[in-house]
């Protein structure tokens, strides 16, 4: 029998969205990535990000929010951010 999965898949891990914040990864693992749409621009009718500010955080809901934050960057593309967190994740989560 297939797994079902609600939402969208990246490269193994969800992408959850809540207004101009977007989260790589799942809250059972040790880390995510969150990443924030700092400023959009047009693109003919379409609203693009033309600035993203992405955090590498930890899940330990014990810790205060900044010593959450291990790793952080602003990116000027919501595709370079989605790419660099990718990266991000799956080498916090091997351990390297």
């Amino acid at each position: 029998m297939a797994e079902q999965h609600s939402g969208l898949m990246y490269k193994g891990h969800p992408l959850r969205r809540k207004g101009n914040l977007i989260y790589y990864g799942s809250m059972a693992d040790k880390y995510i990535v969150m990443m924030q749409v700092m400023s959009t621009s047009k693109v003919g009718e379409l609203d693009v990000a033309d600035k993203v500010h992405m955090e590498l955080q930890l899940t330990d809901p014990d810790l205060k929010s900044r010593d959450r934050v291990v790793k952080k960057s602003d990116l000027t593309d919501l595709f370079s951010a989605v790419d660099m967190g990718s990266i991000w994740l799956m080498r916090a989560l091997s351990g390297k």
